[in-house]
């Protein structure tokens, strides 16, 4: 019986870099080839990068991809490679899918099921395929899927019914929590139906807010678990195929969420920043627990030597804050200046004192003096951005986007938000994560109250609920589209779910006006939100 050794090629692929992803992809084909592989799958559109968005209504973007995909072919020798990439054909589009063997590109799969959820946005460009594509490759008949196709019945199905004895599923596939054991359980389904052991290649890196985690893996016709590539990084590993079977292989261990999550904004963070160009990156350090998370990323993410914190006391700031902010820069060993605000408050005070007073009541000071503090440090912030060309990296979380605790063109003004998707809970885990892998936070700011500390004694309890029933509330009404009264009907006192959806829907303008952060749970306030700011949709209680 005819046997196979197939590479799994785990690339982290850039948008729109033609020529550097297909040079990626021939360095990966001499390797599998030197590791006695015979055929290679690659990722989802690996040529052009996932998602290419916009580019994709692009007909000179086509016609690049197509010169760049016959030139990878003239370069892969001694072994067959599935790659895929955008194709205009006939004059439609597809998510498609090619074969190179022998200095050619042999035949051509395009994507049968193009999702228009979450994330996707696929059917806004390529025209769905219709037929299987099943190739020989060493005596053994591979039909070809692309990720959606495997996600749904059909287009596994024909592919076995074309003499596929074995199922090759390219995949862009982003991260979000418990993804991986979805991605298990889906190819399960089809295994199930069809018979077919399955090679899932999926792509890895970091595309503005989306993560791609790799993380793939080849299941036997039982369902099992025969090979697993580790997550986060580029890999390439071979499977083989003989006696109509996959022998096992090497597994990379599961890792906790609290790994997975600070893995997925560790590479989000070194590939916005990488791809864009950006020398380094700048972070204004309050002493409390978000922006000690910021910092801690970006330092595991570029080095210490390309970080810079900032630091930025008031009049309200406490000693400790600035003690811990000092202890944490020297824990990491970044570059960490003080910048007191208060010249620019007092300033600022004057040049509105007049208009103010003539104001009557509204002279009393008010949250206008606190978001002035919050704006003076955006405004530093970003003139060191100018000045040294370091992107800004926000601090804001995922509760605090979701109820607009976070001050316009102040805390919120920098250019890629590394914790925007993480509930403030889980700020929590993950600093404690941190932690366990070197000394890092210090204690102080893991365990005190956090504050703003934009007025004497604030706590952010002061005008939120406290943060498990906030990030609850927020969850069930923004991730898994409750209404208020089910939301109350789990348990949730009425007057915290009426404070929460009433601030996140009045805070749905600022967000539109936040930088792009990365995606880590199923639902975040980006590409799949997409809520209108002008609404009097009166929820149901």
């Amino acid at each position: 019986m005819a046997s196979l050794r197939i590479a799994i090629a785990q690339l982290n692929s850039t948008v729109g870099d033609l020529a550097g992803n297909a040079a990626r992809i021939a360095g990966f084909a001499a390797r599998a080839r030197a590791g006695g592989a015979q055929l290679m799958a690659t990722p989802e559109l690996a040529l052009a990068g996932y998602p290419p968005e916009d580019l994709l209504l692009r007909p000179d973007f086509y016609r690049a991809c197509a010169r760049t995909l016959a030139e990878l072919a003239a370069r892969i020798e001694g072994i067959a490679v599935v790659v895929g990439h955008p194709e205009e054909h006939r004059g439609d589009y597809f998510n498609a899918a090619s074969l190179l063997r022998n200095g050619r590109v042999e035949t051509t799969y395009r994507k049968q099921r193009l999702p228009n959820y979450e994330v996707f946005d696929e059917q806004r460009y390529f025209a769905s395929g219709c037929e299987p594509c099943v190739v020989e490759v060493n005596g053994v008949r591979c039909g070809i899927n692309i990720c959606a196709d495997v996600w749904e019945p059909g287009a596994a199905d024909a592919a076995r019914r074309a003499g596929a004895e074995l199922l090759l599923a390219l995949n862009a596939s982003p991260y979000h929590m418990n993804k991986q054991a979805t991605r298990y359980e889906v190819l399960r389904e089809r295994i199930a139906a069809t018979g077919l052991p399955v090679i899932y290649a999926n792509l890895v890196g970091g595309q503005d807010e989306l993560v791609f985690d790799g993380a793939s893996f080849a299941l036997d016709r039982q369902g099992k678990l025969a090979q697993q590539l580790p997550q986060f990084v580029e890999a390439l590993e071979v499977v083989e195929y003989a006696g109509g079977a996959l022998r096992p292989g090497s597994i990379a261990p599961a890792r906790p969420i609290e790994a997975e999550v600070y893995g997925a904004l560790v590479l989000g963070v070194r590939d916005y920043l990488g791809k864009n160009g950006f020398p380094g990156a700048i972070i204004g350090l309050s002493g409390g627990i978000d922006s000690a998370l910021t910092l801690a990323v970006a330092v595991d993410a570029l080095g210490a030597d390309r970080v810079r914190a900032v630091m930025m006391p008031s009049p309200y700031t406490a000693q400790i804050s600035l003690d811990d902010a000092r202890e944490m820069a020297k824990n990491l060993g970044v570059r960490y200046d003080e910048f007191p605000i208060e010249p620019a408050m007092q300033t600022f005070a004057a040049m509105l004192e007049k208009e103010f007073s003539a104001s009557g009541a509204k002279s009393a000071a008010d949250t206008t003096e606190e978001n002035l503090q919050a704006r003076i440090r955006g405004l530093l912030l970003m003139a060191l951005s100018n000045k040294y060309g370091a992107i800004v990296l926000t601090t804001g979380n995922k509760s605090e986007m979701a109820v607009g605790y976070a001050t316009l063109y102040g805390d919120m003004a920098g250019g890629f938000a590394v914790i925007k998707d993480l509930y403030k809970t889980l700020v929590y885990r993950l600093a404690r994560y941190r932690n366990g892998l070197s000394a890092a936070i210090p204690e102080r700011i893991i365990t005190r109250a956090p504050s703003a500390e934009l007025k004497p004694n604030q706590t952010d309890q002061d005008t939120l609920p406290p943060y498990e029933i906030l990030d609850a509330i927020i969850e069930a009404y923004m991730e898994r589209d409750l209404s208020p009264r089910e939301i109350v009907a789990l348990g949730y006192a009425e007057n915290d779910v009426r404070r929460t959806v009433a601030m996140l829907k009045r805070s749905e303008y600022k967000r539109r006006q936040a930088p792009v952060g990365i995606r880590v749970t199923k639902r975040g306030f980006g590409k799949d939100w997409r809520y209108p700011i002008t609404s009097k949709f009166a929820d149901e209680w």
